[in-house]
Order: C-alpha cells, then sequence, then structure tokens
C-alpha cells in the first residue's frame, strides 16, 4: 500500500458567516485504516469532514487525497452523509437509492447494467439488508436507512470512504453490524473516515484519530491520541460534568456518549 497519505489537511481554516469554526488544522490520515474524527459538540467535526468533500470552500488551507485534488480522485471517494439531512419521503426504494451509487456523473446517460445490478445486490447482501430491496426507504427504521445509504457507498466501489455520524439514530445490533462491516472494508485495503461522537467505540474500533475543538488537539494512532491529557484539553470541563467521565477516564476507560449533536 502507498505511503501517500488518503487525506492531507495542510493549514485549513473554515468559517460559517465569518465565523471561524476550524483554526489552522494540519493533519494527515493514513491509507488503510479507520479513522476518527472526534470531539465535543461544536468542535468543527462535520465542517472538517465537508471541507474534505469539497462541500465548504476553506478560508485557507488545502485537502489533498491520494496526493490530489478532490475533482482529480472523486470517483475514489464515497460520502455518506449525516441521516437527517436526507429527505427520506424520495420516491425510491432500497434498491433504487443503492444503484445511485452506480451512475458516473460523467456518463449520466449511461444505462445501469446487469453488472450495476449484481454490484448492488452483493452490497446490500453485505449489510444485511437484500430482503428489503423493494421496501420503499421511509418505511425503514433508522439503522436499516443507514445500512441502505452505507450499502450504496459500497456500490460505489470506492478507496475512502467519508461518513458523517453513522450511528445516530441507529440501534445497538445495526451499530455491531456496520462497525464489523467497517472492519472488514478496512482489512480489505479501504480507508473509512467517521465523525462520531462515542469515545468508548472509537477507542475500541478506529486505528487514528483526529481530536477536535476548533483547533486540532492531537492526530494520530489512537493509543497515542487517547490520553487523559489530551481528551481533558479537547474536553475541558464538559468530561467532568457528563457522568463518571472522571473515574472512566483514570481507568483508562471512555464515556460511552455525549449528548446531543452538532450542526457544524
Amino acid at each position: 500500500m502507498s505511503n501517500t497519505p488518503a487525506i492531507d489537511i495542510h493549514n485549513l481554516t473554515a468559517s460559517y458567516e465569518r465565523k471561524p469554526v476550524l483554526w489552522e488544522i494540519d493533519c494527515q490520515f493514513p491509507q488503510g485504516k479507520l479513522v476518527g474524527i472526534v470531539g465535543p459538540n461544536g468542535s468543527g467535526k462535520t465542517t472538517l469532514l465537508k471541507n474534505i468533500m469539497g462541500l465548504m470552500k476553506p478560508d485557507s488551507g488545502y485537502v489533498r487525497i491520494f496526493g490530489d485534488k478532490l475533482n482529480s480522485v472523486r470517483h475514489r471517494v464515497s460520502y455518506v452523509p449525516q441521516r437527517e439531512t436526507v429527505d427520506w419521503d424520495f420516491p425510491a426504494d432500497v434498491m433504487d437509492v443503492v444503484l445511485m451509487g452506480r451512475y458516473n456523473p460523467k456518463k449520466l446517460f449511461n444505462r445501469i447494467t446487469q453488472e450495476d445490478r449484481d454490484i448492488a445486490v452483493e452490497a446490500l447482501k453485505r449489510v444485511n439488508m437484500l430482503e428489503f430491496s423493494r421496501r420503499h426507504i421511509s418505511q425503514l427504521s433508522g439503522g436499516q436507512q443507514q445500512r441502505v445509504f452505507i450499502a450504496r457507498s459500497l456500490a460505489q466501489q470506492a478507496d475512502l470512504y467519508l461518513m458523517d455520524e453513522p450511528f445516530v439514530g441507529v440501534d445497538a445490533a445495526s451499530e455491531d453490524a456496520i462497525l464489523s462491516l467497517l472492519t472488514e472494508m478496512k482489512n480489505s485495503g479501504k480507508t473509512v473516515v467517521i465523525v462520531h461522537h462515542d469515545l468508548q467505540t472509537a477507542f475500541e474500533y478506529f486505528d487514528h484519530i483526529a481530536l477536535l475543538n476548533t483547533r486540532l488537539v492531537a492526530c494520530g494512532p489512537t493509543e497515542e491520541v487517547f490520553t487523559s491529557d489530551l481528551l481533558q484539553e479537547a474536553y475541558g470541563g464538559r468530561l467532568t460534568v457528563l457522568s463518571r467521565i472522571g473515574e472512566l477516564i483514570a481507568k483508562k476507560d471512555f464515556p460511552i456518549r455525549e449528548k446531543g449533536q452538532e450542526n457544524n
């Protein structure tokens, strides 16, 4: 596998309505790893993902993916947005949604082939959703909807997968199934980058962590980033007011989930 980082973020500053949300982020994510972007609410996690994906224009700095600008490697990148941002009343069934992953923007008028359908079927099998292939997406549970979006992402056959809070609104069984699938993807050489709230599963499953609080607190292998001092620097007093946080950090254990979501 190449030593070129999957993602190279250099001196990135980004803002909403002139209010800075990220300051001078310098960070690299290696290829073939499960990478977590973690931090307290409002720390800029989703903003960082949007800048990586080209959905926002930074005030300064740049992002390189596999050593190139995004437009040169877009076909190698798949994005799973927050589930709450999706219109689940859109008239489509599960198979339609997954087949969207097979459309090539450069070949808009190409028809879906049998090979595309076979790839979509295989993707649905991997997330245990094939039996729901003709079910309307609005009729699915939150965990099922999330698995369909991951199947669509798998159907793209990308090398880099960017996922924004994929476990929000997902039951424990679905979360375990998705984490197992993401680990399989990593083991097959894929790079998966996840915005995540759950420090415990991040510690257990992720290889590499970017710890944010508007600025970059730390970026590196999980065991180097998840220390009491760095977590305290990122979360400050928020860790002490959450139940059992003080004891958990002292025991090298971590909070299950910070309540609430961030919008940036």
